[in-house]
């Protein structure tokens, strides 16, 4: 069994790196690949916007599909397939192979993202949770500081082919690995855990409105930031809203939701999800503005760059791990509360930021990034995914998994709106403005995070295991002899 939890743990841990090593490897690769395949700056961003679309749609209903059918199968799938499509990309003899296989891999990452969570709540007891998924996220932040590195110098050396076959390499080779898992037996899954054999039915009405509600979201929050409020604009944003009404009426009514009612009214799942969307969108905000701010004002090359925005990732590693000692000790509200308040102060001392800004004080900003967002990453996903039944812990670590995705999307539109509002301020006081409105939306976070469970001491863990069993009578005793009920008055009592 504990074999079983360290192979599940290390397919779990890389799937998640090379999901988030793709996204940051891509970016670096996209003007070469723009200039070789002689495509259109819009091409080029379908590249980034089609996979989001797919991921975006499809991650809850995977999530329930690894509910299903198994959370290893789907990951096995995902990984695989994700590895094929990368490969395919490697060898895309046009802008619109890599456009459609961009779109394949979408649909794989949405296979394989809740599976990375679904599969850790399988193996491991609640209470030993908040460390696998605290490594999970140091992995991610691992991938994204050594992403843009690695990544720029394969387009240097090798053009922007290789960087997809970096990513197909090790998602090819743990796809496999999680093949050859077996299926343990789900840790802690009492009466939550379906009986074997027995299947929910799968809402199909539902998922499609949520993929249509969802898909077309994120083209509105990523569209309107580069092309402004065109037709096409506004009819994602009707179909959005008519999709997402429509799936409220037919969930509230459908005796098998996609969504399950107990898991929306969990205060403390509500309340992690709200913490993660509002983290994820100040974060990747903040870094969207960062990068010309270091760019265009301080006048840096993008591998200088990259350097100073350096404390962030390797303090969301060493951060996210201290979360999960810290969530021991103070609980999970505490520690999430803090958290969100170390990004919010992050985010307000950018704003204090010019064009003198040197290194040290820039990467101490970052550092703080770093910190509180590996806090709240790592804190508000364990309570999410810990608060699901075993038998909805996939479609769990989809909301969870749509909350980091419709976030960073969020973030950086609402961050492109506020920095053209008024052109002609100048771009560090539109950066402070914008830099203070993020600065609001982190402490909105933080704010949320007050709904999360508070430190479970262990008395008030006995009282609720309820009242111990009777030893019962001592060996070797005759029945006559046996203790029971006084029958009579109690001589203290009747003592003059």
């Amino acid at each position: 069994m504990i074999r079983h939890r360290h192979l599940t743990l290390a397919c779990s841990v890389v799937g998640a790196a090379v999901v988030a090593l793709d996204g940051t490897v891509l970016t670096l690769a996209q003007p070469t690949l723009q200039h070789d395949l002689h495509a259109s700056f819009t091409e080029v961003q379908w590249t980034s916007t089609g996979y989001l679309v797919a991921v975006a749609g499809l991650l809850v209903f995977a999530g329930r599909l690894g509910d299903r059918y198994g959370h290893r199968r789907l990951f096995a799938l995902g990984t695989l397939g994700f590895a094929a499509a990368s490969a395919g990309i490697a060898l895309a003899p046009g802008i619109r192979w890599v456009i459609g296989l961009r779109v394949l891999q979408g649909v794989c990452g949405a296979l394989l993202q809740p599976a990375t969570l679904g599969m850790l709540r399988a193996v491991f007891p609640p209470d030993r949770l908040a460390m696998p998924i605290a490594l999970r996220t140091s992995a991610i932040g691992l991938a994204a500081a050594t992403g843009p590195l690695v990544g720029g110098a394969l387009v240097t050396a090798h053009g922007w082919r290789s960087v997809f076959v970096l990513t197909a390499i090790p998602a090819f080779t743990i796809g496999l690995l999680a093949l050859m898992v077996p299926a343990p037996r789900p840790s802690g899954a009492g009466p939550s855990a379906p009986p074997a054999g027995v299947r929910t039915p799968l809402d199909l009405p539902g998922a499609c409105l949520l993929a249509v509600t969802l898909g077309c979201l994120v083209q509105v929050l990523v569209g309107a930031p580069e092309s402004g409020w065109t037709t096409s604009t506004a009819l994602a944003l009707g179909a959005a809203v008519t999709a997402g009404s429509a799936l409220a009426w037919h969930e509230r009514r459908t005796a098998r939701p996609l969504l399950p009612s107990a898991l929306l009214r969990s205060r403390a799942v509500v309340a992690g999800l709200v913490t993660l969307l509002t983290a994820s969108a100040t974060l990747f905000g903040a870094l969207f503005v960062a990068t010309y701010f270091l760019q265009d004002v301080r006048g840096l090359d993008p591998l200088t760059s990259a350097l100073w925005v350096l404390p962030l990732a390797v303090l969301m590693v060493v951060g996210a791990p201290t979360a999960a000692l810290l969530q021991r000790r103070f609980g999970p509200r505490r520690t999430t509360v803090g958290g969100g308040v170390l990004l919010a102060l992050g985010v307000l001392l950018l704003s204090r930021l010019d064009a003198s800004a040197t290194a040290v004080s820039t990467g101490g900003c970052f550092a703080l990034l770093g910190a509180g967002f590996g806090t709240v990453m790592a804190t508000a996903t364990t309570v999410v995914v810990h608060r699901a039944a075993v038998a909805e812990a996939g479609v769990a670590g989809g909301l969870q998994q749509t909350a980091m995705n419709i976030g960073p999307a969020l973030g950086v539109a609402t961050a492109t709106l506020l920095m053209t509002l008024d052109a002609s301020a100048g771009f560090v006081p539109a950066m402070r403005s914008t830099f203070l409105v993020l600065t609001a939306v982190a402490a909105v976070g933080a704010a949320a995070a007050l709904g999360l469970p508070g430190r479970t001491a262990p008395a008030k863990a006995r009282r609720h295991a309820g009242p111990r069993p009777h030893p019962g009578p001592c060996p070797g005793t005759r029945p006559e002899q046996r203790p029971g009920p006084p029958t009579g008055p109690d001589p203290a009592r009747t003592r003059p």
